[in-house]
């Protein structure tokens, strides 16, 4: 005898009964009247679009052709008083049925003939310009979960590429003032989870898109090439003026989580033969052979990052690279790079082609190892956190590449560039006999121009981490890229041999060769110094200190006075400029008295002087007479204006190092003011010649004075002297 089945068991099964009946019930009702609902669903969809983006939304006919099937025909997406946006001549698609009862569209199959999207950006009117339109929000605003956002976007993206599509003839069109761009997606067809696609540029070039598209399972790894070139993107080069070619570029999403509040997206980034140039970047070609980047990009809260998991891959090396920008509640930067110990010839044939074209072919022994660090809060930019270290072990050049670093320890021909023309050639030995050996200049010179320049010259390594770690503050206050950067060696190296064209793989060429320089042992720092005395800029074709001191005091370095010295050292950062210092009588203009004075103090700080309170030699500098009478007179303002413009050629020479300056007579402080003691410290007051002039001319010259002194403390400040 069967027992009977359990009460609850009962109850449950009536209770599925029921549920089937009511939802075959509400599906029938549904299903007979869809039709309905659709044309509902149209209508209030194109009153919205009319409403909120002024956009006259057409649709021919739209019927459902199968149980979650919806087919259109001649689709028309027009902006009020702009050019035509899309127009589609047929669209079926169709969604999957368990996710939509979750509330989540995901697409399943999509069908898609005929179509145009134009795009067009004309003296400033742009047909797609309601995309960027901010609708006013009347709603207590709140923080965003950016983890949030990049979770729903990604959802949302994947969810809208379908399992199955269908695409043909489907054009593409972008036109503003300067370019214009055509693609024609001939086919696209996703079956299987395998994409395949033919896509006409600008009737020049055949791209294909192809590979794995399992966007259900957030698996995809597409490629990119084209037929028989390069895949080239001719309206990035039009625009911005940046070549930019590859034949492949992979890319591959391998997951995608939240967890914890932090949305984490799993992806690597590959490309084979990639050109870039730009005139910024090089004035050749840049060419990556091989690279690749497993770039997992965490998003949290408040803050954007790569992570420090991720990997560049170029050639034989790996750069472990961590990147963060947090946005609130205070912006922050962040950048760690650092590699494992590399065989040191791997890390120089990794360097891409085109970038350091001075180091091609050299050949090298040992290992290294680079580190990178920066931390910069946005609320306090001169507390910027910077440190740069790329270790050696073992390390040895063995053969030079293109350029005989070398070179610069033997008798060499040296040739100047203005504004990109060669000027007359110099031999930088004994032939020439404008060459002064180290010894044979003056003390004051040389200690006057690395006060100036690189106070710690003997003792750095061609680098000073402080003061670069003070350029950044500087350029991140200012908003752009100030004087910074550069010692001795850089100047030395920038000069020799390097172009003067304002590069990025310039600069970094500089910084590299440098490196090699010192820590290889190519050179002294004494013939280093050598050299660069004898390679400076100081006037319109006056290079090197023999030059330099006979045009403007008529005598050898050897002779030349603290003052002269401290003048020399003034007008290296803007060379041209030189004798716009000197009044018509031959003496110094007043507003250079108190940069005596500076450079003075720190030189008696260092022992390279005697103290001196009557202007370090100021008062003494004439220029030689013949030279007076190119002097014009010119009024204080204007001459002082031009004493600071800068080299034409190149970024100027900057200051690097932080001498302790000596310490300046202190101050009575509030308290001892208040209750009268007097403040006996002397004030330096800029001289000025007052015969003929007004009181009020007077006054006006002093403030003007004034004002350029607190610029010139500025820039020293900046430079790190101060």
């Amino acid at each position: 005898m069967k027992r009977p089945l359990p009460k609850y068991i009962r109850v449950t099964g009536i209770i599925l009964i029921i549920l089937i009946v009511l939802f075959s019930i509400g599906g029938y009702i549904a299903y007979s009247k869809r039709e309905a609902i659709l044309r509902k669903e149209i209508a209030q969809a194109t009153a919205k679009a009319k409403k909120d983006y002024n956009l006259d939304v057409k649709i021919g006919s739209a019927r459902f052709s199968g149980l979650a099937t919806v087919s259109f025909s001649d689709i028309s997406i027009v902006p009020d008083q702009r050019d035509s946006l899309l127009s589609i001549k047929k669209f079926d698609v169709s969604v999957k049925l368990m996710p939509l009862i979750f509330g989540k569209v995901k697409l399943a199959d999509v069908v898609l003939d005929d179509g145009h999207l134009n795009l067009t950006s004309i003296k400033g009117v742009k047909n797609f310009d309601f995309l960027f339109r901010k609708k006013k929000d009347t709603t207590v605003k709140t923080k965003v979960d950016l983890s949030v956002v990049a979770n729903n976007l990604m959802n949302q993206v994947l969810y809208k590429i379908p399992d199955d599509l269908d695409l043909k003839n489907f054009l593409v069109t972008f036109k503003d003032d300067s370019a214009s761009v055509k693609l024609l997606a001939q086919t696209a067809q996703i079956k299987n989870g395998k994409l395949s696609s033919t896509i006409k540029v600008d009737d020049t070039a055949t791209w294909h898109f192809a590979g794995k598209m399992h966007p259900s399972d957030k698996d995809i790894d597409l490629r990119l090439y084209a037929d028989g070139k390069k895949v080239e993107i001719p309206v990035i080069e039009k625009r911005f003026h940046l070549k930019v070619n590859f034949d492949t570029v992979t890319t591959r999403l391998q997951k995608v989580e939240n967890a914890d509040g932090i949305t984490k997206i799993y992806g690597c980034w590959a490309v084979r033969n990639l050109v870039m140039n730009h005139k910024a970047l090089s004035s050749s070609d840049i060419v990556v052979p091989d690279g690749a980047i497993d770039a997992n990009v965490f998003v949290g809260k408040n803050y954007v990052s790569l992570d420090s998991t991720s990997v560049v891959h170029l050639k034989k090396i790996a750069i472990k690279t961590y990147l963060k920008y947090q946005l609130n509640p205070v912006k922050m930067f962040t950048a760690k790079i650092n590699t494992d110990w590399l065989n040191a010839q791997d890390a120089f044939d990794a360097s891409p082609g085109g970038l350091f074209e001075s180091l091609e072919g050299i050949k090298v022994v040992g290992k290294l190892k680079y580190h990178l660090h920066l931390f910069l809060d946005t609320s306090n930019p001169d507390q910027v956190q910077f440190e740069s270290a790329l270790d050696k072990q073992d390390f040895h050049i063995t053969q030079y590449g293109k350029t005989d670093l070398g070179k610069l320890n033997r008798v060499f021909t040296y040739i100047p560039y203005e504004k990109g023309k060669p000027m007359p050639a110099r031999v930088i030995g004994p032939q020439n006999p404008d060459f002064t050996p180290l010894s044979g200049i003056s003390p004051n010179v040389r200690y006057a121009c690395m006060t100036s320049e690189d106070p710690s010259f003997y003792t750095n390594k061609g680098f000073v981490i402080e003061s670069i770690r003070r350029s950044i503050a500087t350029d991140f206050k200012k908003k752009k890229f100030m004087r910074g950067g550069s010692t001795i060696s850089m100047q030395l190296i920038k000069n020799t041999f390097l172009s003067r064209e304002k590069t990025l793989a310039r600069k970094i060429e500089e910084i590299l060769i440098v490196w090699l320089i010192e820590n290889d042992n190519i050179m002294s720092k004494d013939r280093m110094l050598e050299v660069y005395f004898n390679v400076a800029e100081w006037g319109r074709n006056i290079y090197g200190i023999g030059e330099a001191s006979h045009y403007y005091f008529g005598k050898s370095p050897s002779e030349l006075t603290l003052g002269e010295g401290i003048y020399l050292a003034s007008i290296l950062p803007h060379p041209k400029t030189g004798l716009y210092s000197f009044l018509p009588d031959g003496s110094l203009r007043p507003s250079l008295q108190n940069y005596f004075n500076l450079i003075g103090k720190l030189m008696a700080g260092h022992g390279w002087t005697q103290a001196d309170s009557t202007g370090y030699g100021y008062a003494n500098v004439r220029l030689k007479e013949s030279l007076r009478q190119q002097i014009a007179p010119v009024p204080t303002a204007v001459a002082d204006s031009l004493m600071q413009q800068n080299n034409d050629d190149d970024d100027s020479p900057i200051a690097f190092g932080t001498p302790e300056p000596p310490k300046p007579e202190k101050k009575p402080n509030f308290f001892q003011r208040l209750f009268g003691k007097k403040d006996t410290t002397k004030k330096e007051e800029p001289e000025i010649d007052t015969v003929g002039k007004t009181k009020k001319q007077i006054r006006q010259e002093k403030r003007a004075l004034k004002k350029l002194e607190k610029q010139r403390r500025k820039e020293l400040h900046d430079k790190g002297l101060m």
